[in-house]
């Protein structure tokens, strides 16, 4: 599982002009599920990602998690984080999970992060969907399941 995790001030998303999910200041995160993850991993990944320590404090230290600062979280599916670019330039996506395990694993995960988080936006799986945001920073970082917790 990977989440690329940005600081926003606001940020929303939209599927054919329609806003599907939105939120003030918070966290986006485009969620990328691989074949092989599982809710056990679901939970530690939502777990990190809302303790994350990431919004400044008073003197300006990244000190502060999500709750700390009340703020909102707008999750969005993302297969492409699985892309595979080792061979050729067109990348290949056989590391995602398939739709139906990885949209289930998607509205896990959003459940699991409602929570810890109070508003949880999201986009429309499998939508060809149009994130806007405000980053605040910017300030962007990665939380990979591999890398975080092992196989």
């Amino acid at each position: 599982m990977r989440f690329v995790v940005q600081v926003v001030k606001n940020a929303s998303v939209s599927v054919d002009g329609k806003l599907t999910g939105s939120i003030e200041r918070g966290l986006l995160v485009l969620a990328g599920i691989s074949g092989t993850d599982t809710r056990e991993i679901a939970d530690k990944m939502v777990k990190k990602l809302c303790s994350l320590r990431i919004f400044s404090d008073e003197n300006g230290k990244t000190n502060l998690s999500l709750s700390d600062v009340k703020g909102e979280l707008l999750i969005v599916s993302q297969f492409t984080l699985y892309a595979d670019c080792k061979s050729g330039n067109r990348p290949g996506f056989s590391n995602a999970g398939r739709p139906d395990m990885a949209e289930e694993m998607y509205n896990y995960i959003v459940k699991k992060a409602e929570e810890y988080a109070g508003h949880v936006g999201t986009g429309v799986f499998g939508a060809h969907m149009q994130v806007s945001l405000l980053n605040d920073g910017p300030f962007t970082v990665i939380l990979d399941s591999e890398e975080l917790f092992g196989k």
